[in-house]
């Protein structure tokens, strides 16, 4: 069952996307209302990737130094540098330019374990990297920000959402995934529960995809004409971010599932947790809002691809055809 479901996974995201959307079109309010419930689902999703992970092996990853070489290179040096000097030689409005870096420049740390574990990379390494990669955006984003922008812009507070982020999206279902897999080995049925849990991952995405394009479409279908380049950036962004996992993993002699993670760390980002930042703007600057949900929505129909394309062919196992 749970290879029948993750088989079928990319049409399960698309088709998520296509009912979000239709019912944007449909019923616009009950479409918004559903923003609501991301947050929510996207606990439950982390708790029940989680609780798949063998959580008592995390200390392991930390010695695993190549990795975490390739990772803190890749998301805080290579794609922020490529980022901030491409958006130099493009036509953007002011607020696009910010918007796309806001998204751009911090590495995701939700989705992106579901991610990883769906397109079978290394979910322990996944899960014991975001709490690290979290942590570094805080002082991060305003730096980068001051670099690119100049000092207005990096004067945005970004600690609090990013913290917040970390604890409900992170620490409290980590901690509860942690809690019941103690539990289990003790108690059979509940590990029968949570190898049951092992079936949710892919409809529990499904759900955040299609909420989130339900929930965010229509402010997307309100500048569409304006933002097919901002669409065409963030697109190459996930062809080149998931490229770079590939040769960082062949530079530093990863594991295949560690390659596969280090790209769908670098395609994914954090646009939950900027998107307050953005929506805090004074007026003038709602571009920036509405290119950070164009970016989540895009990301999500790169993933639906990625999931498959990733394993199957940019990064197989040895000997399997490409």
């Amino acid at each position: 069952m749970h290879a029948s479901i993750e088989r079928f996974q990319v049409w399960v995201y698309l088709g998520s996307v296509a009912l979000g959307l239709s019912l944007a079109v449909v019923i616009p309010a009950v479409a918004e209302a559903l923003g609501s419930f991301v947050w929510p689902l996207l606990a439950a999703l982390l708790f029940a990737t989680f609780s798949q992970t063998p959580l008592a092996r995390l200390p392991e990853t930390f010695r695993d130094r190549r990795f975490l070489l390739g990772l803190l290179l890749g998301n805080f040096l290579i794609l922020p540098l490529l980022v901030g000097v491409t958006l130099n030689f493009l036509p953007l409005e002011p607020a696009v330019r910010l918007g796309i870096l806001l998204v751009l420049l911090v590495p995701c740390t939700d989705w992106f374990i579901s991610f990883a574990h769906l397109g079978r990379g290394d979910a322990r390494r996944a899960v014991a990297s975001t709490p690290l990669s979290l942590l570094l955006q805080i002082p991060a984003l305003p730096f980068y920000l001051w670099l690119f922008l100049g000092a207005t812009v990096a004067d945005m507070t970004v600690a609090v959402p990013l913290l917040l982020a970390l604890f409900g999206l992170v620490i409290l279902p980590l901690a509860l995934a942690f809690l019941l897999q103690r539990q289990a080995a003790r108690r059979p049925e509940l590990e029968r529960t949570r190898q049951r849990m092992a079936l949710l991952p892919v409809p529990l995405l499904g759900l955040v995809v299609f909420v989130i394009a339900a929930s965010q479409a229509p402010a997307v279908f309100g500048l569409a004409g304006g933002l097919w380049l901002p669409a065409l950036i963030f697109a190459a962004f996930a062809l080149a971010a998931a490229l770079l996992g590939k040769c960082l993993g062949q530079m530093l002699d990863l594991s295949v599932p560690a390659a596969r993670t280090l790209s769908f760390s670098f395609a994914t980002r954090n646009s939950f947790v900027v998107l307050p930042l953005a929506l805090a703007l004074p007026q003038g600057w709602e571009a920036a809002a509405l290119v950070i949900v164009l970016q989540s929505l895009v990301e999500l129909l790169a993933m639906s691809l990625l999931v498959q394309w990733v394993p199957d062919r940019l990064i197989p196992e040895a000997g399997s055809p490409r």
